[in-house]
């Protein structure tokens, strides 16, 4: 590993202008970051230990916006656990913040005057009505841009879900798909006073508008609006989500008998087929039928949803037999939109949440690997493969 004091010498005697300070920063920074990653592995980087806990895995690049200009950061990644530098997280969460509550007081016609109290007392100058519009402009024509791009491609698999923020007007509607490319991103989202069929289907014919083809499996919940929209826009399979059919199931099951239910149920979806999976299926809702018929019944009926994903590609089930790659995704939108409590209007949650859809889908962006491998993805597009007869050099 590079001598940290010899890479500050040359530092010194290489710069000597005004970028001085944002090479310091980012030297130091990056030592740090360094410093808290081998905490966290038990190791230094490149060395072996019989005290390491983790490994590395590479690098991912963030830019760091500072008082002394903008420094370019490779952070960290582990093998086993997720690392954040504990200095950039409150720079960030403050800065998105303040954007936040500037937008807020614009559109809730709050003084300009307090508006600027407020933005110096963060440290920075002053700021005009017109500065806070033009602000709010910017950041509205970004995320309308984003939410309304073409999308281009096939799109195997979707995933929808709906989650509740505290909204005088309505909630709010996400979905995230993952393209034959093998890629994740968010599709869009859409603001309704309620899950009705209607709105669903408006907000899946909105995607369709806009490109979305190649659905062959859409992950959500059990809400029979969403299930209609789907048979009606998309005509493609319908995977329920297990682990909400799990959380309904084991609500009938009583206290003493949820686990033995669980570890019987747990049996067809550990099967490596779908049609053995559907007979261990069947065979454990006929051993619960004498003593739990309730249970029995509701097995027979959700077959067929709960088990769609076994038909599909063996490397992709683990993923899709779930709506946990967007439940984490509404975790985190519910944590930063708190601060804000009531939103006044549908203009507000689509430029707060769009802001935080924007950046989720950057992120996804530069990650090295993919969602889901090239090669597994290959069989799933609607489009042939052509292949190039060889030619001879």
């Amino acid at each position: 590993m590079t001598d940290p004091t010899m890479a500050l010498r040359a530092l010194l005697e290489k710069s000597s202008d005004t970028d001085l300070l944002r090479e310091i920063v980012g030297f130091t920074a990056q030592r740090l970051m360094e410093l808290e990653a081998e905490s966290l592995t038990g190791a230094p980087y490149g060395k072996r230990s019989e005290e390491r806990v983790n490994q590395r895995n590479g690098f991912r690049d963030r830019t760091w916006e500072t008082r002394a200009g903008t420094i370019e950061l490779r952070v960290p990644k582990l093998r086993h656990s997720s690392y954040f530098p504990a200095f950039l997280e409150p720079r960030r969460m403050a800065e998105k913040a303040l954007t936040a509550v500037i937008q807020e007081a614009y559109v809730q016609g709050v003084s300009t005057r307090s508006v600027d109290d407020l933005v110096q007392s963060f440290g920075m100058s002053g700021i005009s009505k017109s500065q806070v519009s033009r602000l709010c402009g910017e950041i509205d024509d970004k995320i309308n841009s984003f939410l309304n791009r073409p999308l281009e491609g096939d799109w195997p698999y979707l995933w929808l879900d709906a989650t509740y923020l505290k909204v005088r007007e309505a909630g709010r509607i996400v979905s995230v798909a993952v393209n034959t490319d093998g890629r994740r991103e968010v599709l869009g989202m859409a603001i309704g006073a309620s899950e009705a069929e209607t709105f669903w289907t408006e907000f899946l014919r909105s995607l369709t508008r806009r490109g979305l083809r190649g659905v062959k499996l859409v992950v959500s919940d059990a809400h029979e609006g969403l299930k209609a929209a789907i048979t009606k826009v998309l005509h493609a399979t319908w995977q329920r989500c297990r682990v909400h059919m799990m959380r309904n199931l084991l609500a009938h099951a009583g206290r003493q008998g949820r686990g033995v239910v669980a570890a019987f149920v747990g049996t067809a979806f550990a099967q490596e087929d779908a049609a053995t999976a559907r007979a261990q299926w069947r065979q454990v809702a006929d051993q619960l039928r004498p003593k739990a018929a309730k249970l029995a019944t509701m097995m027979d009926e959700m077959e067929t949803d709960v088990l769609a994903y076994m038909g599909f590609p063996k490397e992709h089930r683990a993923k899709l037999h779930s709506t946990n790659p967007i439940e984490r995704l509404n975790g985190e939108i519910k944590r930063r939109t708190d601060v804000v409590g009531i939103f006044p209007n549908e203009a507000a949650i689509r430029r707060l949440v769009g802001a935080i859809l924007l950046e989720q889908n950057d992120e996804w962006a530069v990650q090295r690997g993919r969602y889901m491998t090239l090669e597994t993805m290959a069989g799933l597009s609607d489009d042939p493969i052509i292949k190039l007869p060889a030619v001879a050099a």
